[in-house]
């Protein structure tokens, strides 16, 4: 067992049958699924960047691609629907909900927005005044 293994052999059978498989196709060997998870995991978890990876789970390339590929084909989203239905037949699923309206207010230079001030037209038109 790698120190880098983040799930369970029990969370693993959950989620194998819902990822990629090998499609036959000659080409590019098919990168071993369950490292490819495990590194995603192991990135989201330490909040490290994609290039940190350590080595144990391949070329980080490899883990963004797979990462990318399944959050744009849906992958995710079906194994978080999956997840929460069976944790919810199970009565493992607490829908208790919190609301925070907490504001935080932030200065008119913090955004990124343009505000018009017409500070060329007012130049122009103090330099008109002095003359």
């Amino acid at each position: 067992m790698s120190r880098f293994q983040v799930l369970s052999d029990a969370q693993w059978s959950l989620i194998e049958g819902m990822l990629p498989r090998p499609t036959g196709r000659p080409g590019r060997k098919f990168s071993d699924a369950r490292t490819m998870v495990e590194g995603i995991v192991y990135r989201y978890r330490t909040g490290i960047a994609w290039r940190d990876l350590p080595e144990a789970f391949g070329p980080w390339q490899t883990v963004w691609t797979w990462h990318y590929r399944m959050a744009k084909d849906g992958t995710w989203d079906r194994v978080l629907a999956q997840l929460t239905a069976a944790a919810d037949a199970a009565g493992l699923m607490d829908w208790s909900l919190s609301v925070d309206s907490t504001i935080a207010r932030a200065h008119q230079h913090a955004t990124n927005t343009t505000r018009l001030t017409g500070g060329w037209i007012e130049l122009q038109e103090s330099a008109g005044r002095a003359a």
